[in-house]
């Protein structure tokens, strides 16, 4: 059974709403939960989860808020992080990760904070059972998947293409993927531009997908109310799956 890993904007528009929705979303085929974490300058992100981003900061989102939904949802749901290591610098790795793991958290997603920048946490998430997801982009070297995929955990995340979130850029992955598998039994997931209509191809070779700008469109269409927004993500979240098994 390949998996579905969804992401959704924290606190976007409101915590409860969050929380429900992310509940909703455990319930109807997703696997694993990226509560993304609303940041000024989303630089790997696309235009949709960019607005939802700012939307959630003007709405005064905190990150408290982050740990009050992941508080409610993480036992339920396996959720993970995924922000800009700013946001969880200023929170103080040392005291951010052991309460990460009382929270039931599963990993974080951090774009912006390469693999050798990260060597330094390596301990760390380790001692706290987080698992600190591995990137690898289609512009990688050979020498440089076997090194950032040596001793992935949870699963990696494969970029699909070089550049932002939320296109549907089509792209050969066959000969990419078959080079990650060469190095490592981590299970691969593909992000950037997946959604209902590209799914079924970029999964192929795959372990799961990873959806981020599908839901988030759906979030940001103010003519829904929050019940409706629920459940078409639902919905998606469904066909999705379907589509990637089938």
């Amino acid at each position: 059974m390949k998996k579905l890993v969804a992401y959704i904007t924290s606190g976007y528009p409101e915590k409860s709403f969050s929380i429900d929705l992310a509940l909703a979303l455990g319930e109807n085929g997703v696997d694993a939960l990226e509560l993304g974490v609303a940041f000024s300058d989303p630089v790997a992100d696309g235009p949709l989860i960019e607005r939802a981003n700012h939307k959630a900061l003007q709405l005064g989102f905190k990150f408290e808020h982050l740990l009050e939904i992941t508080r409610e949802v993480a036992p339920m749901v396996d959720t993970l992080w995924m922000g800009y290591f700013n946001s969880f610098y200023q929170q103080q790795m040392h005291k951010l990760l052991p309460l990460s793991n009382e929270l039931q958290l599963s990993g974080m997603i951090i774009p912006d904070l390469p693999h050798e920048e990260a060597l330094p946490y390596k301990a760390l998430f380790e001692k706290n059972n987080i698992s600190n997801i591995s990137f690898v982009a289609p512009t990688d070297s050979d020498q440089r998947i076997k090194e950032l995929v040596s001793d992935a955990q949870k699963f990696i995340y494969m970029v699909a293409y070089t550049g932002i979130t939320g296109s549907g850029t089509a792209e050969d992955l066959q000969p990419f993927l078959s080079n990650i598998k060469k190095y490592t039994q981590t299970p691969v997931y593909v992000g950037f531009g997946v959604n209902e209509k590209t799914a079924k191809d970029k999964v192929k070779g795959a372990d799961g997908v990873i959806v981020g700008s599908a839901f988030v469109d759906l979030l940001l269409q103010d003519k829904l109310s929050y019940s409706d927004k629920i459940l078409k993500c639902s919905d998606l979240a469904k066909v999705i799956k379907d589509k990637i098994n089938s």
